[in-house]
């Protein structure tokens, strides 16, 4: 699983968007961009592929199912990121760091991750003692454990009824891009 972050001149970054097992990095690239905006990185283990990109602009262009599969992942990562804009402003920071457990979760397709509470914090726009504070809540709920750098989820479905709509909503739409008719095998 990884993150896509926006940087600032202070050298604080916080996470914009997310991918993992069912995502595309670089897609920007093969619309043209020749410089990325946002730093990417891994935040938990796994495993991925990668190909030149000659090869891939070359399927962007000529396979019309791989186009069109890559271009509703587009859609979805921008669902997501307008998500998080709007969840950011209106939801509780419980909400919000269960929303984003849920999600990091479903990339990674784990339920044990190691996260410390300050990258955590990073990645949320917010301070360690934030994350601390929410974090507990979800623990003393039964929603997580956490000790030393590692967040477990022991009970998802009560986890997802801490988070706020916007998790749902964007799992929906992420759900969605291969619900299309395709012959492009995933």
């Amino acid at each position: 699983m990884g993150s896509m972050t926006t940087c600032f001149r202070n050298g604080a970054q916080v996470e914009v968007s997310t991918f993992g097992y069912e995502s595309v990095v670089g897609v920007s690239a093969l619309m043209g961009a020749k410089h990325s905006l946002n730093r990417i990185f891994m935040q938990l283990d796994g495993a991925g592929y990668s190909c030149p990109l000659v090869a891939a602009r070359s399927e962007f262009q000529f396979n019309p199912s791989f186009h069109d599969l890559l271009l509703r992942y587009v859609q979805a990562q921008l669902t997501l990121s307008m998500q998080n804009a709007a969840c950011n402003t209106t939801h509780s920071y419980e909400q919000r760091l269960a929303r984003w457990l849920l999600i990091c979760s479903d990339r990674s397709q784990l339920s044990r991750m190691e996260l410390a509470q300050e990258y955590v914090s990073e990645m949320l726009g917010s301070t360690r003692s934030t994350v601390s504070i929410a974090a507990n809540h979800l623990k003393e709920k039964g929603a997580i454990g956490y000790s030393r750098g590692t967040i477990i989820i022991t009970d998802r479905k009560l986890l997802e009824e801490e988070s706020c709509e916007c998790y749902s909503v964007v799992r929906s739409h992420l759900n969605n891009i291969t619900e299309f008719d395709t012959d492009f095998i995933t």
